[in-house]
């Protein structure tokens, strides 16, 4: 489908964090825009604000009249997440409309122009996000579409007004190989979505012919020891072409030195503490370098980047509390999280709530959740979220929590953390997971600073 000839779209998942940007893209662009979502939340009740429709019933009923007639200027875009027997879905299915997947439409939109993508099995957000800050913050400008909230623009989308997009290549589902990069980055390759690929072998085929999908003069760049042979290594230490060097912490934030093998940068601030995020922002410097940056403008946009929601966020940062929250939920996540914890806070006890996600997930990798999750001080471990899986027998929270080494650890209901952290007051607490853990935050940060 040709990008001008779009005049409405209608998104089914609107509250997704990667279809929201599409929604605020294609309402930029002047289209006639509306969604549906189960729930609705900050983000879905942002939306509205942005005069995008949004309904919370999955009937006909809840359609608005500009999207029940079949024509060629209506694009229908859904998240493999919904659920193959909804109303809507199926509705526009029988109809004839034109239905495209999330990353098919990112695909479409990124056709014709200069395309960066980050793609990885964790790092991804972060990562994308740096590069799209720096590209506006120097004022080379770029469109992006990112799959968190960026706290410098408030936002998971930006508009430039040139031809560079840059887009978070998502690997679930093999969707990013509907892109063809001019720059790409592959941040990680390590076993997950196994309910979709089966092994780590099959996953590592993707990265592989997404690797391959790089335009013919266009540039790859992969963290050093991942199992690729053409393209740019980066990594922290001398082994790799792109290097971060001298890291260090000066004053609770990280500072390091760039270099590669015409560029050197020295002393430069990161307000995101942690070694993968010193290596996030190696990499997103050499993509923005790539395109002929200035190295000072570069150095200044990587001190002046705040972070993403949910990416080592500081929701605390008081003498008696310290309160971060991650959205880590695969065991390496959980391991740099954690590490990043340690080197900032060697002397605090950490106290952490973790919440599984997938039970496919949780059942696949339970002996490294076991092994991270056992390296803190006290642990409260909630129920899996399913997210869009069904329950797995004899998949659930005891289940992980029989596994764990560490003696100070509970399983815990939802509704019964806000007691226990009242009581506990801990010096140093950490939230971790995918699903719907970000609602305990803002009762917790009520709780931690007595509001």
């Amino acid at each position: 489908m040709e990008l001008d000839l779009i005049k409405r779209v209608y998104f089914i998942g609107a509250g997704g964090i990667g279809m929201s940007a599409l929604a605020r893209y294609f309402k930029k662009r002047g289209c006639l825009v509306g969604g549906y979502d189960k729930t609705s939340t900050v983000l879905t009740r942002t939306l509205e604000e942005e005069g995008i429709l949004i309904s919370y019933a999955d009937e006909l009923s809840s359609l608005p009249d500009e999207f029940r007639v079949t024509a060629k200027d209506t694009l229908i875009v859904y998240t493999p997440a919904v659920p193959a027997d909804a109303v809507l879905l199926n509705y526009f299915r029988i109809e004839g409309f034109n239905l495209q997947k999330r990353s098919q439409v990112l695909g479409i939109i990124s056709k014709g122009q200069f395309c960066i993508a980050v793609a990885g099995t964790h790092g991804k957000t972060t990562t994308s996000s740096i590069v799209a800050h720096i590209l506006t913050d120097t004022g080379y400008g770029c469109t992006a579409f990112l799959g968190g909230i960026t706290t410098n623009y408030q936002s998971n989308f930006l508009l430039g007004d040139n031809n560079v997009v840059v887009v978070e290549a998502d690997e679930y589902d093999r969707s990013f190989l509907t892109l063809h990069p001019d720059i790409a980055v592959i941040t990680s390759m390590d076993a997950d979505h196994l309910d979709i690929y089966g092994d780590a072998e099959q996953l590592h085929e993707s990265f592989h012919l997404f690797a391959e999908q790089l335009k013919t003069d266009g540039v790859l760049f992969f963290k050093q020891g991942l199992p690729l042979q053409k393209g740019i290594t980066y990594g922290a230490g001398t082994d790799s072409i792109v290097q971060a060097l001298n890291i260090r912490v000066e004053e609770g934030n990280f500072v390091f030195d760039y270099k590669d093998e015409k560029v050197s940068i020295q002393d430069i601030p990161l307000m995101l503490p942690g070694k993968h995020n010193v290596e996030n922002a190696t990499v997103a410097m050499a993509a923005a370098l790539q395109l002929g940056i200035d190295p000072v403008k570069v150095k200044a946009a990587i001190a002046s980047f705040k972070g993403v929601k949910r990416r080592f966020e500081y929701i605390v940062r008081e003498d008696k509390h310290i309160y971060i929250d991650d959205y880590a939920h695969h065991p390496e996540e959980l391991r740099a999280c954690f590490d990043a914890v340690r080197q900032l806070y060697p002397d605090k006890k950490m106290t952490v709530i973790f919440q599984p996600h997938l039970f496919s997930r949780t059942r696949d990798f339970a002996a490294d959740f076991a092994k991270v999750l056992s390296t803190v001080d006290e642990l409260l471990l909630l129920d899996i979220y399913p997210a869009r899986e069904l329950p797995m027998k004899g998949i659930n929270a005891a289940f992980l929590s029989a596994k764990l080494t560490l003696e100070n650890s509970r399983v815990i209901q939802k509704e019964e953390v806000l007691t226990y952290i009242n009581e506990s007051q801990p010096e140093l607490l950490v939230t971790v997971g995918a699903g719907d853990i970000d609602t305990l935050i803002q009762p917790l940060k009520n709780i931690l600073t007595h509001v």
